[in-house]
């Protein structure tokens, strides 16, 4: 066959995903504290858009404003003018609260706020102090402070002894003295390589070396794990009191000695949605708090027909503003889908807002995208990583999907099983836990048909430890 070069024309149909079209998925998963830092983001960048007042909040300012010119402006009564005393005007003038200053030179100032704020040692400065006065030599130190820049978050050491000595140029000996110095520190544990080492730091601090309860963390972390305390005292000939007494020890022991000293930064939930009971059915709220109320700039728009500017200005000028008209269109969509999925979850999930979680109803995406007439990506991005707020708490969209298991009543939810098997262990003896396997049996007396590895699926994913793990023995 002979090459040869000519030109087809073709019909293909493809989805191209404009700049617009990903502004408006992007926004349409935001939780709400990313929402606001996006629109201020935006409102600062983009000239056409201004942040619209509360208009409200300006009219019953000014309202107040002339109800206190008014009254100032009041005519003073003849007789109040003739009795009016000196006390009576500085009683008068202190009263509204305010401070008379030259009058009161006693009265200090209050204090900034600044002075309320409390700043958190990290463990890195907590130890670096202690060691400043650690009576050692300075090769030591210099050694040590190496060492304490290479304490993780949980308080251990993750640098071996031959990678110090070659970063410190130094000796293994004079790396184990720094090792031995670091881990003399506060918190008791710090310092060490395993979790071995570290009880063991903290059991020598207590003076218990040589005793049961050293010999078992010693040797025995793993029959400690299983809670094998059989084997362990037919290992040292101890009785079983004398195990669960060590055992209590062991157990008041900190495997994380620097937890107290990690900042962690608290995320706090906002609700995007908030669903309140009425006479006349649920009423659907979106939260705004926080996000600012957009518009476009009158005076950009107006500047968009002078015929005076340039092309590369209009064309910057009219980029602009598709951009800020497109941001608008968005946000409002945002604000309908929410309301849509929301109203859809409320129908589906009516016997969960009457009575309470435990009547929650399987429910999958499919559901409400049919029933809203919107495909099921859409309800997913709507649905992941915001919450609603109703009268049983605040609850993530997420919360409300979970997928159906058989009984003889029907379909049950998988969250309504969940919390079955939760309370199930809640209420199990602790000397013999249910196994998975008794907890499936016990749901089948329930009429609810679950197989064993279903339950140690559930189980792991409440991070419940198997029957075990959970076994206690009493003294």
């Amino acid at each position: 066959m002979a090459l040869e070069t000519r030109l087809d024309i073709k019909l293909t149909q493809k989805l191209v995903l404009t700049p617009q079209l990903q502004q408006a998925i992007k926004l349409l998963q935001l939780p709400q504290i990313e929402l606001s830092q996006a629109i201020n983001q935006e409102l600062s960048e983009n000239p056409f858009l201004e942040e619209v007042q509360e208009e409200e909040q300006e009219t019953s300012q000014a309202a107040e404003q002339q109800e206190t010119v008014a009254e100032d402006d009041l005519p003073v009564p003849l007789e109040k003018l003739m009795t009016f005393r000196v006390d009576d005007y500085f009683e008068e003038r202190s009263s509204d609260g305010r401070d008379l200053g030259y009058f009161n030179p006693g009265i200090e100032s209050p204090p900034s706020f600044e002075q309320f704020l409390k700043t958190s040692s990290t463990l890195y400065d907590h130890l670096l102090w202690q060691l400043r006065l650690t009576p050692v030599s300075e090769r030591i130190k210099s050694i040590a402070e190496v060492i304490i820049g290479n304490i993780d978050e949980n308080g251990y050491l993750r640098i071996t002894e031959e990678e110090l000595a070659e970063t410190c140029k130094a000796d293994i000996e004079e790396v184990r003295e720094a090792i031995k110095v670091v881990q003399d520190l506060d918190p008791p544990g710090v310092g060490a390589r395993d979790l071995r080492e570290c009880l063991l730091i903290q059991i020598r601090g207590l003076g218990l070396e040589g005793t049961l309860v050293e010999k078992i963390v010693m040797n025995n972390l793993k029959d400690l794990e299983k809670r094998n305390y059989q084997a362990i005292a037919k290992q040292y000939d101890a009785t079983i009191e004398d195990i669960m007494m060590a055992v209590s020890i062991i157990s008041e022991l900190d495997p994380k000695p620097a937890r107290n000293y990690t900042t962690h930064e608290t995320n706090y939930i906002v609700p995007d949605v908030f669903v309140y009971k009425t006479d006349d059915g649920y009423k659907i709220t979106l939260n705004n708090e926080g996000i600012p109320r957009l518009r476009i700039n009158n005076y950009y728009r107006r500047l968009l027909s002078r015929k005076d500017l340039s092309k590369e200005e209009k064309r910057f000028l009219r980029e602009r503003f598709r951009s800020a008209d497109w941001l608008l269109k968005s946000l409002d969509q945002r604000n309908k889908t929410i309301y849509k999925v929301t109203e859809s979850i409320v129908k589906f999930q009516k016997d969960f807002f009457d009575r309470g979680p435990q009547y929650i109803k399987p429910l999958n995406l499919r559901d409400v995208a049919m029933d809203i007439n919107m495909h099921e990506s859409t309800i997913s991005r709507v649905t992941l990583n915001k919450y609603l707020a109703c009268s049983h708490g605040i609850f993530s969209f997420r919360f409300f999907f979970s997928s159906a298991l058989k009984s003889d009543n029907g379909s049950v939810s998988s969250t309504v099983v969940k919390e079955m098997i939760r309370k199930i262990i809640s209420e199990e003896d602790p000397r013999k836990p249910y196994s998975d396997q008794k907890i499936a049996d016990i749901l089948k007396e329930k009429n609810i048909k679950i197989a064993r590895r279903t339950v140690a699926k559930y189980r792991e994913e409440m991070k419940i430890p198997s029957h075990t793990r959970r076994k206690r023995l009493e003294v």
